[in-house]
């Protein structure tokens, strides 16, 4: 196998990220307090539309601290999505809560809303809507559930900083949303997340159990079981940098999107479809081949050109801790058996995505 020449992302830290970086070094203000973690939070706030924002750690935790601030816990069922990242699962685990799966819909490869309702029950607490690969769940549909049942609606846009719903950013339907800041997000702050609401008491919730439970009214007391969930002013410093420049990453991995589309529309592909109602961020661009026995053929040929690639997400119901109930989610699994994550990062060139391109098409010519 030849190095990796087209990795499946790269960050770009063109920006004012060192200036920043050396500004907190040069201050001694580098742990969890520092004048970047407010302008990240509250630049942040502003850009998604929300009226509360509290930086943390990761995109993991940013889950983890959403389930506990609504309070879900031992025995309450939380409805997710299977065709997702495992800390999607993981995060309603970690409370003792149940994570129940739900089917995807086979053109936008979004959690299916009527699936959803299917399977709520009286102990259903709350629907987590999973934003994928750039794409925004349908949140009308899903907003209508929540209220009809009575239930807390979580939206994890860890993939989808920069994806507009029907004229508003996505993190904006939910009591709750969450963001992820990792190495191969559109903007990121090497680790790192956010959680956002539009409702106070959620968001004070959230700020009193990631920092230790530690009560407002007396030093050094803690009133609460809560965690370490905060994020650095580095990393905040790094973010604010990232976040000064989203536009221009959003532009350009829409650039590449649709130069993929032109180059293998036609060519048996198919493309997570975008819907009317959103404008897509592509965090990844993604499509799946005809046949699932075709896809780690393909991965290997662009492997041996230096291309890197990713498969899509295993359904979450089909791992072994959460497989001990048999089920069939039948459009979930066929997506994730034939579905590959093609490289799709901002400063990649023309002839970088020309390259790959020419390279799915030599596979398909031999």
């Amino acid at each position: 196998m030849n190095p990796i020449k087209i990795p499946v992302y790269r960050p770009d830290l063109g920006g004012n990220e060192k200036k920043y970086v050396m500004n907190c070094l040069d201050s001694t203000w580098i742990s969890s307090k520092g004048e970047y973690i407010e302008k990240f939070e509250e630049n942040f706030r502003k850009r998604v539309g929300t009226e509360h924002a509290t930086s943390v750690c990761n995109g993991t935790v940013a889950l983890h601290l959403a389930m506990v601030s609504l309070g879900i816990g031992q025995g309450d069922e939380v409805i997710v999505p299977t065709f997702t990242y495992i800390a999607s699962a993981n995060s309603i685990t970690y409370t003792g809560a149940i994570p129940v799966f739900a089917d995807s819909c086979a053109d936008t490869w979004q959690l299916d809303p009527e699936d959803v309702e299917r399977r709520i029950t009286p102990r259903t607490k709350a629907i987590m809507a999973v934003h994928l690969y750039g794409h925004s769940c349908n949140m009308a549909a899903l907003q209508a559930l929540a209220k009809r049942h009575r239930l807390f609606l979580i939206e994890d846009c860890a993939e989808a900083i920069g994806t507009i719903y029907r004229g508003q950013h996505v993190g904006t339907f939910g009591d709750i949303s969450t963001f992820s800041f990792f190495g191969n997000k559109t903007i990121t702050t090497g680790e790192g997340g956010m959680v956002v609401s539009n409702d106070k008491t959620i968001i004070e919730r959230a700020r009193h159990f990631k920092g230790q439970g530690l009560a407002s009214h007396r030093e050094y007391w803690h009133d609460v079981v809560g965690y370490n969930f905060r994020m650095t002013n580095i990393c905040a410093a790094i973010g604010l940098a990232q976040l000064e420049r989203l536009d221009e990453f959003l532009t350009r991995k829409q650039q590449i999107a649709g130069m993929y589309k032109s180059a293998l529309d036609g060519h048996g592909y198919t493309f997570q479809a975008s819907s009317p109602d959103v404008e897509n961020s592509y965090w990844m661009v993604s499509v799946a081949v005809s046949n699932p026995a075709q896809r780690e053929p393909l991965r290997r040929h662009l492997a041996q050109a230096g291309i890197e690639t990713r498969p899509t997400f295993y359904p979450v119901h089909t791992m072994p801790m959460y497989s001990s109930r048999y089920q069939k989610l039948p459009i979930a699994e066929n997506l994730a058996w034939r579905g590959i994550n093609l490289p799709s990062f901002p400063s990649m060139r023309d002839e970088e995505v020309t390259q790959v391109c020419e390279t799915i098409l030599e596979f398909q010519h031999n």
